[in-house]
């Protein structure tokens, strides 16, 4: 791939972060890049971000619900807790964030989602979402 494209995709992935995540986010990640790690991160701003969140096909709501659903399924609490936060900011309600993680305990399990469920009522009163 030409080094033009490859720069391209990143700048897009960074923009597509900061837009679902928020700009602290992107500083704080941005802060700890050092030479071990800057490979993963490259490749998460070039790859999934910059080719793949941005393609047509389905938006950016869609591909929350579906990152919410499959990191409450892998039991990844720590990026469910930043895809919940994007998710909000993709036009998700409470109410659907609520039903999604019902989804996943019929098809990962109660502990799964009573884990995501635990998770998100954090991030949800955090973001002043809940009182």
């Amino acid at each position: 791939m030409q080094e033009e494209n490859r720069v391209d995709a990143k700048e897009t992935g960074r923009r597509i972060l900061s837009e679902l995540m928020g700009a602290d986010y992107v500083a704080t990640k941005d802060k700890k890049r050092n030479s071990f790690n800057e490979v993963i991160q490259d490749y998460s701003e070039e790859v999934c971000f910059g080719r793949v969140w941005s393609r047509d096909g389905i938006d950016r709501r869609q591909r929350s619900i579906i990152n919410v659903a499959m990191l409450t399924a892998l039991n990844r609490p720590a990026q469910l807790a930043h895809h919940i936060e994007g998710a909000m900011a993709n036009g998700c309600t409470v109410a659907e964030i609520q039903e999604i993680l019902l989804q996943t305990a019929v098809y990962c399990g109660l502990p799964a989602a009573g884990e995501a469920f635990r998770i998100a009522e954090e991030v949800l009163r955090k973001g002043g979402h809940l009182s």
